[in-house]
């Protein structure tokens, strides 16, 4: 365990992730979340669905561990209620644990699924918002997210579940945002990945970073639960989505008026989202996502290291961004942790 933990430092320490341009001066000094430091306990929590095994957690214990952090296991992780990880109010009430105890400084999420919505009005968004705890998780944590970024209004992080495998890009990604509290330049044009790099609309913009999974924040479309896109940069990623439904959620966002908010927007990977019939003749999902995003006039690009995949970068959310979509970068301009 030493030793995993002594490589997951070094990887942090030695990261190949430029330093962005320095932070941008708050229009409106809000509180954040303490930075991660070595020995500190964090929350493990399943906001949605349900572990399949003791050994899962194991891993996820080992994981933590090599980050140099102490893992406090929730009540009911392991718990199991159909679908989910137990009941709604059984996993709204180990987030609420977590935020209540002052020993632990970051709350992760054990995997996605389905189900983090559907606690939202179950959480204690008071104590939440006294306490800025790091959340951490993506996926269906995208309900979580946006919840956050729209009541408790303070950044958290877009990074692999603990049940998802950590390589050297989530790493040191994470590292740099939540340990060292820096404002790195993450991504880079890749044409290595499923959906390749490519810029919709050329530019630079700048704006506060919003955003994960499509499926879980178009179902949250006209709920509340939702932050003000008003200038914003959005991201999106999603799986196992046909193309059509793509052009759905899409459409979606561009009727209730959220695309017509942005500053700019950044597509990743859409895993599993190809129909593999042989005769299909219709549009891709980069055709589906350039349709929509091109009549804009912001500046966008496809194929960021995001989504469902090995090795995805994490990301911050609720602070301001630069992307440039002809480099396929996303600068961070201020700190996700104080």
């Amino acid at each position: 365990m030493t030793t995993r933990r002594a490589a997951l430092a070094g990887l942090g320490a030695a990261a190949g992730l430029a330093l962005g341009p320095a932070p941008v001066a708050a229009r409106k000094r809000a509180r954040k979340p303490p930075r991660l430091r070595e020995g500190d306990v964090v929350g493990l929590v399943e906001p949605a669905g349900y572990t399949s095994g003791p050994e899962v957690l194991a891993r996820v214990r080992h994981t933590v561990e090599g980050m140099g952090l102490v893992p406090r296991i929730g009540d009911h992780v392991g718990a199991r209620y159909g679908y989910l990880a137990g009941t709604d109010d059984e996993r709204a009430a180990d987030i609420n644990a977590m935020f209540a105890d002052d020993d632990v400084r970051a709350v992760f999420a054990v995997r996605g699924g389905w189900g983090s919505a559907r606690i939202l009005d179950r959480l204690d968004w008071d104590l939440i918002r006294r306490n800025p705890k790091l959340l951490v998780g993506f996926s269906d944590v995208t309900g979580l997210h946006m919840a956050f970024a729209a009541k408790a209004q303070y950044p958290t992080i877009s990074a692999p579940n603990l049940s998802s495998s950590w390589l050297k890009r989530s790493w040191e990604s994470f590292w740099w945002l939540a340990f060292a509290g820096a404002a790195p330049v993450l991504g880079g044009a890749r044409q290595d990945l499923p959906i390749p790099f490519a810029t919709i609309a050329p530019g630079k913009a700048r704006g506060k970073m919003l955003g994960g999974n499509l499926t879980v924040l178009t179902a949250l479309v006209g709920t509340g639960w939702l932050p003000d896109f008003d200038g914003a940069i959005l991201f999106l990623e999603d799986v196992g989505e046909a193309e059509y439904r793509i052009d759905r959620m899409m459409s979606q966002l561009s009727l209730s008026g959220i695309l017509g908010k942005l500053s700019g927007l950044v597509f990743g990977q859409c895993t599993r989202c190809a129909t593999d019939e042989p005769d299909y003749a219709g549009f891709t999902v980069p055709d589906v996502v350039r349709q929509w995003v091109e009549p804009l006039g912001i500046p966008a690009f496809l194929g960021a290291n995001i989504g469902h995949i090995r090795d995805q970068l994490s990301i911050p959310l609720g602070v301001e961004v630069e992307i440039d979509a002809d480099a396929g970068t996303i600068a961070v301009l201020e700190p996700v942790v104080a």
